[in-house]
């Protein structure tokens, strides 16, 4: 049978993540998955932005990357895609990935060295999901 849920079941989505994980590890061998995580932090030490990833397969995987309007210009997202490459290095990989749909986030990412590596154009609004890689070691 097969059921399409009203809305988000976490119980499923552990159920189709456990199987997909298991799979690709009998099949591909271990990952070595990671978490990495660079919070920034305002005067009280609140979280206000930061990098998210993890690290898997040879490859940092930046899944979230922001800098509060008020702290942009700062050079703050250059510092932890730094701090995160020299992490990933540490950790062996070979390259990074992110995605985005802003374009001040690919003027940026292009001028820290990150190529495209694909594109969906035309998204709901008129943006464009831009996926970009950068190869580190080699």
């Amino acid at each position: 049978m097969i059921d399409l849920l009203p809305e988000a079941d976490k119980d499923a989505e552990k159920a189709v993540y456990d199987a997909l994980r298991a799979y690709n590890i009998d099949r591909f061998g271990p990952s070595g998955y990671k978490a990495l995580q660079i919070a920034l932090r305002d005067d009280d030490g609140k979280v206000v932005g930061g990098l998210m990833g993890e690290t898997a397969r040879g490859w940092l995987f930046i899944k979230l990357l922001f800098v509060p309007e008020e702290q942009r210009g700062k050079g703050l997202a250059t510092r932890m895609l730094q701090m995160a490459e020299d992490e990933a290095r540490a950790r062996g990989c070979v390259g990074l990935q992110i995605d985005t749909m802003s374009p001040e986030a690919l003027a940026l990412y292009l001028r820290y060295g990150f190529t495209i590596a694909g594109r969906i154009e035309g998204l709901a609004g008129g943006h464009d999901l831009i996926w970009l890689t950068r190869r580190i070691n080699g």
